[in-house]
């Protein structure tokens, strides 16, 4: 029995068509979105008790130059994600002041790089926040944002309201 050539070649030839996929494209501008935010005891270096909190977010960035390689002696730390701290007082949300012992440093998101001809990065980050002074009364939330190494600043996102003094999983 002798198959044909001309069956084969043309099988052959849909498969290959079907395994090229068109390339994505998405903004080179980053895009957050908060996931939640977790509170929980710890303990610290020390060995103190205290809480901690932990921010889960969702990021997508359309050239893939999100995150900052550690520095190499000489050069300046630089941080590419940034926090504003809100707290509750007499029911309404306000932002902190700058000396506040919550608030947050800012941080430095790895660097990260895709191989290939997509580009595009997408992924969770998660960030811990230590929280060694707090009251049981201490409601708190945070704005925040990053920014890729060309500066292209992402949306701004933020948490739902925080207490400190509860354990518990914050979602939007």
């Amino acid at each position: 029995m002798r198959i044909s050539k001309y069956p084969v070649l043309c099988l052959i030839a849909v498969l290959a068509m079907g395994s090229c996929t068109k390339i994505e494209h998405l903004s080179p501008i980053p895009s957050i979105s908060f996931k939640s935010f977790t509170i929980f005891d710890t303990t610290d270096i020390l060995g103190n008790e205290s809480k901690a909190g932990r921010l889960n977010f969702y990021f997508e960035d359309g050239d893939g130059d999100v995150g900052l390689k550690v520095p190499t002696e000489g050069q300046a730390d630089s941080t590419n994600l940034f926090f504003i701290l809100y707290r509750k007082t007499d029911g309404i949300m306000s932002p902190a002041e700058a000396n506040d012992p919550l608030y947050p440093s800012s941080y430095r998101i790895p660097y990260m790089v895709r191989l290939g001809q997509n580009k595009i990065l997408r992924g969770t980050i998660s960030v811990t926040f230590l929280y060694l002074l707090y009251s049981p009364t201490d409601t708190i939330k945070y704005d925040f944002y990053i920014r890729d190494r060309l500066l292209h600043q992402s949306n701004m996102a933020s948490t739902s309201e925080i207490i400190i003094s509860t354990n518990n999983i914050y979602k939007k």
